[in-house]
């Protein structure tokens, strides 16, 4: 048996010593730019190069990575998982080379945050990262709330709510308190909690953000408040624009604190009934590989600093 795994490793590894670095760096531009004309332009190379290393990958893997029609190109199934790891690894590997060759140049972090907390949580701070981090560029690049790094293996590490759920391979450092609430504009506020105290229905609007639909009913469970009715809904596509539309008086949403903390302090929007913690908080995710990195390792101290200072955890 022995004897057996031995011979399979060393297939794996022959195998994996053939695959031509330079074939997959090309496939990668070709998934990436969606044509062989564009891959060849970005690259700086001509069209027909494309087309060679393109085939001496796919007689090297053995299978069929583009479905070719007259003119256009289109990724095969097998091309479609080959592309995504080929992102992955040439990220790593990009990442590597940049951490080795030169230990005391700047390095540079593609960091997804959602709009709501990168523009008011983040973005505030920003000025201050770039102090204390002086050797760290940070690219923010807003992302959807529902995003994980399998849907951006362009992003080096993303900062998530308490509604995200970590994949495999993927660590995840708590750094900050996750609390939201019911809030709105003073007035709406004040009509929330007259409707609590006689059981009417609340004569305001229930805001609704459909990519976070499920945070009031979150909020009703898990502060423990029977549920209230209102008398009207009004939906938007995002928490972005439902924060907007309470602020301008139109109704009642439930929104993270730390979307919100310029709002509550200038008395814009109110939370009648307070804040509840979710019980895991807010995490910086990157990939495992890239966990004990120096990037990573600066960008996670200072946030579990910056956290810890606005919104202690109870728990480390």
């Amino acid at each position: 048996m022995a004897r057996d795994e031995t011979v399979i490793n060393v297939v794996h590894r022959t195998r994996a010593a053939s695959i031509p670095l330079n074939a997959v760096r090309v496939f990668d531009a070709v998934a990436r730019c969606g044509s062989l004309r564009a891959a060849a332009e970005q690259l700086g190379v001509v069209p027909g190069a494309v087309r060679q290393q393109m085939a001496s990958l796919e007689d090297n893997l053995c299978v069929t990575l583009l479905a070719r029609e007259g003119g256009r190109v289109t990724l095969t199934d097998a091309g479609r998982r080959f592309a995504d790891a080929a992102a992955v690894a040439l990220n790593i590997l990009i990442r590597a080379a940049d951490e080795i060759s030169d230990a005391g140049r700047r390095q540079r972090i593609r960091l997804g945050v959602p709009m709501p907390m990168a523009t008011k949580w983040l973005m505030p701070r920003l000025s201050r990262l770039m102090e204390d981090l002086p050797k760290l560029d940070i690219d923010i690049i807003p992302v959807d709330l529902a995003f994980t790094l399998a849907d951006r293996p362009d992003l080096d590490a993303l900062i998530a709510g308490g509604e995200y759920r970590p994949l495999p391979d993927i660590a995840a450092f708590s750094f900050m308190k996750d609390e939201f609430g019911l809030v709105g504009a003073p007035v709406e506020a004040d009509k929330l909690l007259v409707a609590s105290n006689t059981t009417k229905i609340a004569a305001t609007t229930a805001i609704i953000a459909r990519d976070t639909a499920h945070l009031l009913d979150d909020w009703f469970r898990e502060s423990g408040m029977p549920p209230l009715r209102f008398q009207k809904r009004y939906e938007t596509e995002t928490l972005d624009l439902a924060i907007a539309a309470a602020k301008a008086g139109l109704g009642i949403v439930a929104a993270p604190r730390a979307s919100i903390e310029g709002e509550l302090e200038e008395n814009k929007l109110v939370a009648p009934f307070g804040f509840v913690t979710r019980p895991v908080g807010y995490r910086l995710c990157c990939r495992s590989v890239d966990a004990d990195g120096m990037a990573i390792g600066s960008l996670r101290k200072w946030l579990m600093h910056e956290g810890a200072d606005k919104l202690p955890l109870d728990a480390q």
